[in-house]
């Protein structure tokens, strides 16, 4: 493993590795492009629906089983790291009454411009030194097994709620990387991380949706997917579960011991701060008022949500979040005007359909 304090040793792949932390990764590291050891795995979790309505994980599976296939004559992928939030940040403040919560890495500038940007500009130079050979670049933008070519370049392993795991930084972590034709030797500083999630079964015990089973994720039913990618009304069953979550969930990476919090000096250097373009677009940045977004319009919507990851999620989306988050919030405060607010939307017949549907189970 490859992190903020290594220094390359003159090897073609530490110079790559060195170049990557130079452009302000936290971690990087060189991966080998054989086939997955997990194909058969892959196509069970498809088979079962555990991807919810993400369809395009069901295409180019050949090619997400082997990252060879992504570019003709791949001998090697490079695999980095942004750290947008750091042991030494703590934890977020208590949410008041008629709030709700966002997912830490959607707090800041979107990750995929930001990783991306950088990846463009590493192959570019690579290019110039190398114009014989091919790169493709990717973060979340082409049919690979991120994270498992991240273990394979030694940046973490993967914990048993799928995310990786640095061993000293953490979890908070966005993944991206390139296959390339260069033939890269593994970094001398580099060497395979252990799985040290042992008996431990924190994320899996505080999963609000029973989602997590070791080393798996059921996909339909995590909060994470429910709120970003499902475009459809959310199976009453969950509302309550969701709590205050409207974009996101971090339960999971809250309760890992590897997440616990650290002095700065305990940390090696790239694992001190976050990138700063993570750093908030907007104060407060982990929250909503509730009552402001049941009251948004598309204009609204691409005002506060320019810059941020959370545009993925559409105006009725969001609203069909915030009213079920409103629903939880009524059950313990008496906030009356977000009650009037829902009681408004369930009687509008000029509402989206669906964000009236969440109003009304709110209210009942």
């Amino acid at each position: 493993m490859a992190d903020g304090g290594s220094q390359p040793d003159g090897s073609l792949g530490d110079a790559v590795v060195s170049m990557c932390l130079d452009a302000g990764f936290a971690a990087a590291g060189v991966a080998s492009v054989e086939p997955t050891r997990w194909e058969r795995e892959l196509r069970a979790w498809l088979a079962a629906g555990k991807h919810g309505t993400m369809s395009w994980l069901e295409n180019n599976v050949e090619v997400r089983a082997d990252p060879a296939r992504l570019v003709e004559g791949a001998r090697a992928a490079v695999m980095v790291a942004d750290l947008y939030h750091t042991r030494v940040d703590g934890g977020d403040l208590p949410l008041e009454p008629g709030q709700g919560r966002v997912a830490r890495y959607a707090r800041g500038t979107d990750y995929h411009d930001v990783i991306k940007k950088r990846l463009h500009t590493l192959c570019d130079a690579l290019r110039g030194r190398f114009p014989g050979e091919r790169f493709r670049a990717f973060t979340d933008t082409a049919p690979v097994l991120e994270r498992e070519l991240a273990q394979r370049a030694g940046i973490g392993w993967t914990g048993k709620h799928t995310l990786t795991i640095h061993p000293r930084i953490g979890s908070y972590l966005l993944l991206g990387g390139f296959v390339t034709t260069l033939t890269l030797e593994t970094p001398e500083a580099q060497h395979a991380v252990t799985d040290h999630c042992g008996t431990c079964t924190r994320c899996i015990d505080a999963c609000p949706t029973d989602a997590i089973t070791p080393y798996s994720v059921d996909g339909s039913v995590c909060i994470s997917y429910l709120t970003i990618e499902h475009r459809s009304p959310i199976d009453g069953r969950f509302h309550e579960a969701m709590g205050a979550w409207v974009f996101g969930c971090d339960v999971c990476q809250e309760v890992c011991p590897h997440n616990s919090p650290r002095e700065p000096e305990q940390l090696p250097e790239g694992g001190r701060t976050r990138h700063a373009a993570y750093e908030p677009t907007r104060e407060p940045a982990d929250r909503f008022d509730l009552l402001e977004v049941l009251g948004w319009n598309a204009e609204d919507r691409s005002r506060v949500l320019s810059k941020s990851a959370m545009k993925r999620a559409t105006l009725a989306m969001w609203r069909r979040n915030v009213a079920i988050a409103a629903g939880n919030a009524l059950r313990s405060n008496d906030l009356p005007d977000l009650r009037a607010r829902l009681t408004s939307i369930a009687a509008d017949d000029t509402e989206d359909p669906m964000v009236r549907d969440a109003a009304r189970q709110a209210l009942g």
